[in-house]
């Protein structure tokens, strides 16, 4: 991991942002660093994936702020968000289904002002971490099997050249083999890439194992902050999220 900066690439305030009249983030106060893996669990409609998403731009921030580099980007359109080099595999993957394996891939790179070198070095990059994806290159992506779609998924965002990468439930619903696939590859671009990652996992084991710190939310609210290997130790964690089974 690289060493922390003292400004954090990802710092967000007192974060709140609600669907109508139900507030789904009550004041959510997290930082990452330049280099870090950084996961996010809790429970099902903890409020994780609204972070993710409110971080990119939709829902809207009710209040709080959301600086990135050290800018404020609170209340910044989304498509300028992915100008600035953020970008985001959603939960469900979203992959355009008609689309082509590469037409998909285009349009991950159509986010941010690419050249042609920097589109033929995204995929390149895409096909080293995903062969499979060189393979299906023209297949449809709604052919694709799911795990193909996941790899899709991520290397749609990939073809952005992000710095940070936000990833929402990578694993959910991939056989094991595949989901380490996934995981080996955010582990190999974090660190020979340096890519700075946000991971929302409903595998809580796999996910703080893989990631430098953690932080667990619950009900809209930061309950607890530590390092992954720190947080796979507290009792708490072990009885709510590993013993008891996965949750989300």
């Amino acid at each position: 991991m690289s060493a922390a900066a003292s400004t954090p690439l990802l710092a967000v305030r007192g974060l709140r942002a609600a669907y109508g009249k139900i507030e789904a983030l009550k004041g959510v106060d997290i930082e990452i660093n330049a280099g870090e893996i950084v996961a996010l669990i809790g429970a099902n409609g903890a409020g994780k994936s609204t972070l993710m998403m409110t971080i990119f731009g939709k829902p809207r921030a009710r209040s709080g702020r959301i600086e990135f580099d050290g800018h404020d980007i609170t209340g910044v359109p989304t498509h300028d968000i992915a100008r600035l080099r953020i970008a985001q595999s959603p939960e469900g993957r979203r992959i355009f289904p008609r689309m082509s394996v590469a037409e998909n891939l285009q349009m991950g790179a159509d986010a941010t002002d690419c050249s042609e070198a920097e589109r033929a070095a995204g995929l390149e990059r895409v096909f080293a971490l995903f062969p499979r994806l060189k393979e299906r290159i023209a297949q449809r992506g709604g052919t694709l099997s799911g795990g193909e779609q996941q790899m899709l998924a991520i290397g749609r965002a990939l073809m952005s050249r992000p710095r940070l990468l936000m990833l929402d439930e990578p694993s959910l619903g991939l056989a094991p083999l595949i989901a380490r696939q996934i995981f080996d590859a955010i582990r190999t671009l974090n660190r020979q890439d340096g890519l700075t990652v946000l991971i929302v996992e409903q595998n809580a084991n796999h996910a703080l194992k893989l990631a430098h710190r953690g932080y667990v939310m619950v009900n809209g609210l930061i309950t607890l902050a530590g390092t992954g290997a720190e947080l796979l130790q507290r009792p708490e964690i072990r009885a709510a999220y590993l013993e008891g089974g996965r949750r989300g």
